[in-house]
């Protein structure tokens, strides 16, 4: 039986512009993560049962409700603890609903149908940001889906408002998502271009400060609506990236192979003296050019039919070897 292997490639060019605000981002403008312990009830008998911190944690909620119990432990299968995570967004203001999620902690079979209590979501700082109740959507028909998480839409309140002061600031610090000291490089200057003057600086590979011009004091929010869509060219490592599961090669145009001889197998590979001729094509040896790149190399062995599986191993090698100037990383 033969089989058809398709091979994935993509080639990553760097000759391109993005906005600024597609590869950086303004420090202090950030998600920030929320997480709380609460109680789901209203099951049907798919709850904790006899858990003892579910129990504990219903005997003080009763108690705050005014309901006083001789034993503190309240056994019962309609209930379950649950961790109540969220994201809340930057410059969130008090009163604005948003999404949380739901995750059993304990030996619930399923949340479906259930009903979280008033719980506290807190940040790292320990600080209550939202408040979270509702009922809990577990989505799908309830069978294949994961019925020990669900969601409740709209489930949190925020209660305080986060951020900054930002039109009134007279310095900004942007950070790149990928640091690189050629990119930095460019963002001040094609900053300082646009501005009219030296008000960007690039602090490190990953940083660059803004001085508020003049012109927009007391204006930040329009200063950084204005440096948001400047478009800048990022530069990249040399870099190939092998996913082996799927056999999906992406590669950067940047990479390049010395002059450098393949035998793999019955194929015979040979980068550098390029030969013509008939016997070369009757052999099935390949010659390319010293200092080729690798999406030559590729798109040369892909015409023979060579596998995923053979690629990655040629790859490898030929990295093992000195020969690919880039770096190899591997999923």
């Amino acid at each position: 039986m033969k089989y058809l292997f398709i091979l994935s490639l993509i080639f990553t060019v760097d000759s391109f512009a993005a906005r600024l605000k597609d590869i950086a981002s303004i420090r202090g403008v950030r998600e920030n993560q929320l997480i709380g312990y609460g109680i789901v009830v209203g099951l049907k008998g798919t709850g904790d049962g006899k858990s003892e911190f579910t129990s504990k944690s219903m005997g003080r909620m009763l108690d705050k409700l005014g309901v006083k119990l001789e034993n503190q432990q309240v056994d019962s299968k309609n209930v379950a603890a649950v961790v109540v995570t969220a994201t809340l967004p930057a410059f969130s203001k008090s009163g604005n609903p948003m999404d949380v999620s739901v995750h059993s902690i304990g030996d619930a079979s399923s949340l479906e149908g259930g009903t979280l209590l008033q719980t506290p979501l807190r940040a790292a700082n320990e600080e209550v940001y939202a408040v979270a109740q509702g009922s809990i959507s577990i989505g799908g028909d309830g069978k294949s889906a994961h019925t020990t998480v669900g969601r409740i839409p709209n489930g949190a309140m925020i209660e305080r408002d986060v951020g900054a002061d930002f039109a009134s600031r007279k310095m900004f610090r942007l950070t790149l998502h990928n640091p690189d000291f050629v990119t930095a490089a460019r963002t001040a200057l094609t900053i300082n271009r646009e501005l009219g003057g030296k008000y960007a600086t690039a602090k490190d590979a990953g940083t660059i400060d803004l001085i508020t011009p003049f012109s927009y004091d007391g204006k930040g929010v329009e200063l950084l609506a204005t440096i948001e869509v400047i478009e800048i060219n990022p530069d990249s490592k040399a870099r190939v990236v092998i996913n082996e599961k799927t056999g999906t090669v992406i590669i950067g145009d940047k990479v390049k192979i010395s002059k450098v001889a393949i035998a793999h197998g019955s194929l015979s590979v040979k980068v550098g003296d390029k030969k013509g001729g008939k016997d070369a094509t009757e052999e099935k040896v390949m010659v390319l050019d010293t200092g080729v790149s690798v999406g030559d190399l590729v798109q040369a062995l892909n015409k023979i039919g060579v596998t995923p599986k053979d690629l990655i191993t040629i790859l490898q090698s030929i990295k093992a070897a000195g020969a690919l100037h880039g770096e190899l990383e591997i999923l």
